[in-house]
């Protein structure tokens, strides 16, 4: 999940001494604070230092936090200094400016959630106000307790600041803002930077409208949660500290916590995987497989950047890493320079789909949605192989297209010598561990093979088994099953170690180091990012903008009275506004901030519509990690068109073509939820109970499932080769259209409608089959 590339310590990574120490100490806190719990970890760091309250794991938030950030921003200031890239030019003195800007207002920001925060009240903490005030409310609770027969308290809710920042919370909070926005557009470019500005200065419209105007006979659309009433702009301040300290969409709220304890060792793992000669090895691999396909090097790209890309997680790195080896090599089996950039990109894309280790949008998408990471993992893994077999069989059909034989010979540089073999297991071995600790049950640990190996004694209550005192390995695995966050630390653990197997890895040891200052790098710039997505999060809290979107948009399509109520003809043109936006807003940004403005702008509509919320945020995922490649921002294909040299709009669109079932196959979900393997899939958005949806009363029932996939496979076909344009006999005009409504028709729900359209294809496939054959004879 690293974007740092494969290479040693460089100016380029590391400007300076500093900047590596900096990240390296960041990374060590970061560890100790995220360490999974390993029993008597705690007592044997006591007992070593001689602390008595020694902790080395699960800091204290409201005081780890806001140093965290500071330290973050510090090395997002230092790596992307304005400064150093200006130097020389007239605009270093405004580059040194942002550079101290965006240290002091992160030095500001933390220590104003310090001093606002109520567990924290750092003033009235030195100044000896805290400590009467939360004895003075222990005596009155006391006293209430012996009053009214009570049982006695001896602790109390965090009483609230006295001594605050007043109105200059706000000053403070907008100024930094701004700061963070300026040196987002440095280091994540503009189109983010645009949406966050946009939705900041709406939301500062309507305050201005209900300042002046007053709160009556407000459009909705102009309404604030900022003010009350007399209308005062101070009345403000308690939604603006709100914003600063709130753990569920504060600034250093939510996304800190799955930055630090769930995507950080995803990181960690990412950049250890780049020190190793794993992915040279992964690509000889894809090659060797794919040598007796007529595709070849096309089917080789696939496969290397499937499997790359559950490791880097990002669409620019998989095409920079693999592509350089694998479109050179189908330019030379004679692929055009077009569609050989486009299918590396397109398959690179689905990396970010493809499980365990999908990227950072994955993980933010399951703490949304409050699903098991484990669950995220099984809900991808249908869309992911339809995805990358709908490649293959793109590829396929353009080999046939353009007479491209297979290669067949087993070439020396396709051998897999026995450090190859050491490569690989650096990569699927900890792959391996992270699938199995991630879809481990935490209850069942003890109850298997290896429970009753190692002696724990089990009980079986209503036929379900309960394990009893487990020994200490047993412990530690059970602490890890279905925790993200400590999977990904025993992964990265894991790795380094297979890391040192290598015996010209240890003649560079230095790389681990490398490696982990290259990740607080990366989480530092990260951070940055998420900063401009709170803004957005935040003011659309503050305005109600998603709740009014969603409820008007339902009330146009009730109004267009499409299909006589029909609600799947409703679902379908909200599926495809949904699908626009998602698009529009992911153009030259990231597949991050693109997921969650999306998910909060569209999020409650398809979830008003009946949708489960989970495939909702499925949905709306999918299209923000196909905007990598949809022209004319397309970040994957343009990165691809630097190796191929060939324009970079067609390879954008040749990468449309190739990756079209990226923009097919979330539709195929959102009406078939069962696809998605999960129980989260099927839950009713409207039921208080959690009831599942009608029609899925009882679950992902087998057959119906395997019938589903059979006509997903069939339809995939027809939808390669239209696309391609080409199967046993090149495709006219009229007959891409008939494949195209097929491909649509199998996968409508009324039993006529699909089994007509399986019929006409059955019979398309048999008259062009017979066509080829004629074609060839001739």
């Amino acid at each position: 999940m690293s974007n740092v590339e494969n290479q040693g310590p460089s100016k380029a990574v590391f400007p300076n001494k500093a900047l590596y120490f900096l990240a390296l100490v960041f990374v060590f806190v970061g560890i100790i604070n995220s360490t999974p719990q390993i029993p008597g970890w705690e007592e044997m760091w006591r007992s070593m230092t001689g602390v008595k309250d020694f902790k080395v794991n699960n800091f204290a938030t409201e005081w780890f936090y806001p140093i965290a950030f500071l330290v973050m921003m510090v090395i997002v200031a230092m790596k992307h200094s304005m400064w150093r890239e200006w130097q020389g030019t007239s605009r270093a003195a405004f580059g040194l400016f942002m550079d101290v800007a965006l240290v002091v207002s992160a030095v500001a920001i933390s220590i104003t959630y310090l001093v606002e925060i109520d567990s924290v009240c750092i003033v009235d903490l030195m100044n000896g106000d805290r400590a009467r005030l939360i004895a003075e409310s222990l005596k009155a609770e006391i006293q209430f307790a012996e009053d009214y027969g009570l049982p006695v308290p001896d602790s109390v809710d965090d009483p609230k600041c006295i001594s605050t920042t007043g109105i200059w919370l706000v000053v403070i909070m907008g100024v930094s803002m701004i700061v963070f926005l300026g040196y987002n557009i440095k280091v994540w470019g503009l189109p983010l930077v645009l949406v966050a500005l946009a939705v900041a200065l709406y939301t500062i419209g309507t305050v201005f409208v209900w300042y002046f105007h007053g709160p009556d006979d407000i459009n909705k659309y102009f309404m604030t949660k900022l003010g009350g009433e007399p209308r005062t702009f101070l009345d403000g301040r308690p939604n603006v500290h709100d914003a600063l300290v709130n753990n569920a969409s504060g600034m250093l709220g939510r996304f800190m916590h799955v930055i630090l304890n769930v995507v950080f060792p995803y990181i960690i793992l990412g950049a250890m995987f780049g020190k190793s000669a794993g992915g040279q090895a992964l690509i000889k691999l894809a090659f060797r497989w794919t040598r007796n396909l007529r595709g070849g090097p096309a089917h080789a790209a696939i496969v290397s950047s499937a499997m790359f890309g559950t490791i880097t997680g990002g669409p620019v790195t998989n095409v920079l890493s693999t592509g350089v080896l694998t479109i050179p090599m189908m330019l030379k089996r004679g692929f055009s320079p077009t569609f050989a950039g486009g299918v590396e990109a397109a398959a690179s894309s689905g990396g970010s789909i493809m499980p365990p280790v999908m990227g950072v949008a994955a993980f933010i998408l399951a703490a949304l949605t409050a699903t098991p990471y484990g669950d995220v993992i099984v809900a991808a893994t249908i869309p992911a192989i339809a995805y990358f077999f709908c490649l293959f069989l793109t590829a396929m059909f353009q080999s046939r297209k353009q007479g491209i034989e297979a290669y067949g010979e087993l070439t020396p540089d396709m051998r897999v010598t026995r450090t190859d073999i050491l490569h690989l297991m650096q990569i699927f071995l900890p792959i391996l561990l992270i699938l199995i600790l991630l879809l481990s049950k935490k209850d069942v640990v003890g109850c298997g093979p290896l429970g009753w190996l190692l002696g724990v004694e089990t009980t079986t209550i209503d036929g379900v088994c309960h394990a009893g005192s487990l020994p200490w390995l047993l412990q530690i695995y059970q602490n890890a099953a279905g925790d993200a966050g400590a999977t990904g630390w025993w992964g990265a653990g894991f790795v380094i170690l297979l890391l040192f197997l290598d015996k010209e890895f240890r003649k560079t040891p230095r790389l681990v180091l490398d490696a982990l200052a290259e990740s607080g790098i990366t989480v530092s710039t990260l951070y940055l990012m998420f900063l401009a997505v709170t803004v957005i999060d935040v003011c659309l809290n503050f305005t109600g903008l998603s709740k009014f979107v969603a409820v008007d948009v339902l009330r146009f399509l009730l109004a267009l009275d499409l299909g006589s109520g029909d609600n799947a003809y409703m679902m379908f043109v909200a599926l495809m506004i949904t699908m626009l936006l998602a698009v529009l807003l992911g153009m030259g940004m990231p597949a991050v901030p693109a997921y969650i403005n999306v998910a909060l702008l569209m999020g409650p509509l398809l979830i008003g519509l009946g949708i489960a919320t989970f495939t909702a945020h499925m949905f709306i995922f999918y299209f923000a990690v196909a905007s990598a490649i949809t022209p004319p921002v397309a970040l994957a294909a343009f990165a691809a068109s630097s190796i191929t040299k060939a324009d970079p709009m067609a390879t954008g669109f040749s990468a449309v073509r190739s990756g079209i079932v990226m923009f097919f196959i979330p539709f195929v979900f959102a009406f078939y939820p069962e696809i998605l393997l999960i129980d989260q899939a099927l839950i009713d958005p409207a039921s208080p109970d959690k009831a599942f949806l009608p029609g899925y009363e009882n679950g992902v029932e087998t057959m119906p499932l395997l019938w589903l996939l059979a006509k997903l496979v069939f339809a995939l076909y027809f939808i390669a080769s239209a696309l391609a344009r080409f199967d046993r006999i090149a495709l006219t005009m009229p007959w891409v259209v008939i494949r195209l409504a097929i491909a649509i028709g199998v996968l409508m729900r009324p039993e006529m409608i699909h089994f007509t359209a399986i019929g006409l294809g059955i019979v398309v496939l048999v008259l062009q089959s017979m066509a080829g054959r004629r074609a060839a004879a001739v």
